[in-house]
């Protein structure tokens, strides 16, 4: 299930934000405790947009009420249609496939209900999971960005994958032709 962040989830969200496993493929982290916090404050206060451009959300084990993971989706050039995803997941969670269904739930909430064209995602070239999520959702692989960002002291290459709201129904109706 997708929800919105609140106040008491920082904790959870530290539990995996603050394990350098779970964030070595990404920009930011491993967080401190203010860092997640922080993070928590900024998901609440896109809660207030108007218009409403970022939406980061909670994933949690509705069985359990058990927070695992954050994924977002951004609009990025809202003339153009255009938004971006990212998930990042407790990894006691890994390999159960709560990556890929968050990632289509996002493409769905992009397509459906933001009326997005074309929705865009990047990855470390090295994070052949994360490439895998992508792949199984529909998004193809656009093209190889280089040395195109700063993180945690180096210059770091991203693979850019994408898909359109017309490829997107195609993959829902299973009209893949």
């Amino acid at each position: 299930m997708l929800r919105e962040f609140d106040e008491l989830d920082w904790q959870a969200v530290h539990e995996y934000a603050s394990d350098p496993e779970v964030v070595r493929y990404m920009e930011w982290g491993p967080n401190t405790e203010d860092e997640s916090r922080n993070f928590i404050r900024q998901a609440i206060a896109y809660q207030q947009e108007q218009p409403r451009r970022n939406y980061e959300f909670a994933v949690v084990l509705k069985a359990r009420d058990r927070l695992i993971g954050g994924c977002g989706i951004h609009v990025s050039n809202p003339d153009s249609r255009e938004g971006w995803i990212g998930y990042c997941f407790n990894r006691h969670f890994w390999g159960q496939g709560y990556a890929t269904e968050a990632a289509r739930a996002l493409l769905t909430f992009g397509f459906d209900r933001l009326k997005l064209h074309r929705v865009f995602a990047t990855c470390d070239p090295a994070n052949i999971v994360s490439i895998s999520v992508l792949e199984k959702i529909g998004m193809q692989r656009e093209g190889h960005l280089r040395e195109h960002k700063w993180a945690k002291g180096r210059w770091r290459d991203s693979f850019l994958f994408a898909i359109l709201d017309h490829e997107w129904e195609r993959l829902k109706t299973g009209n893949i032709g």
